[in-house]
């Protein structure tokens, strides 16, 4: 039995390089979707075996779907697929439940596999990618619980921190200066009580922020 893929990117060559790397593998693109909203979209419709998300989509981007697609269609493995090695990235889709994370330099074999494991029931976390995002997923559940006073702007500051914005991205996204920027994140890192901003995207997800 082939494995059904649903593979959501917004790029079509990647979509069609995708197509050309499963041909004869055993692995059937049923579907293809352009932002998270097609994608659960097409999910409902195909019954998929295994789900790619990119990360970065426009109107639902794919850690935003991995979400909604753990709630709604827990029973279907999602995989991480992105063009960006980005720590808050990773520890947010192993926050939410994905089955892994794969980096689009993927070579044929790898990709291959990854998908067929994940299928398989397995996940594909190494032990180095969750190493990397151990003292984020560690940070205390109990501050989640409380209520931290964020500023209007902090709150709009974490959440594109959370998204995997750099300081120079969310400066453009919201029209404001770099520095203040970075005075907003170091603010927001020193009142919920983390180290680093990856730790404070993990808490933004689990307070529902994004």
């Amino acid at each position: 039995m082939s494995t059904r893929l649903l593979i959501a990117d917004d790029h079509p060559a990647v979509r069609a390089g995708l197509r050309s790397m499963v041909a004869g593998s055993g692995i059937e693109i049923v579907a293809e979707a352009g932002n998270g909203n097609e994608a659960l979209e097409a999910a409902a419709r195909c019954s998929p075996t295994v789900i790619m998300l990119d990360v970065r989509m426009p109107e639902s981007d794919g850690i935003a779907c991995l979400g909604r697609l753990r709630a709604e269609m827990p029973d279907i493995p999602v995989l991480m697929f992105s063009a960006f090695d980005n720590p808050t990235y990773v520890a947010r889709a192993v926050a939410l439940g994905a089955a892994g994370y794969l980096v689009k330099t993927a070579g044929r074999d790898e990709l291959l596999s990854a998908i067929q494991r994940v299928a398989a029931g397995e996940t594909i976390w190494t032990r180095e990618e969750l190493r990397r995002v151990t003292g984020a997923l560690s940070t205390p559940r109990i501050s989640v619980d409380l209520e931290v006073p964020l500023t209007k702007r902090e709150s709009e500051v974490l959440k594109q921190l959370a998204l995997g914005l750099s300081n120079k991205e969310i400066a453009l996204a919201l029209s404001i200066s770099y520095e203040t920027v970075k005075e907003h994140v170091q603010h927001i890192l020193r009142k919920v009580g983390v180290s680093d901003r990856t730790q404070a995207a993990v808490w933004a997800v689990r307070k529902g922020l994004v």
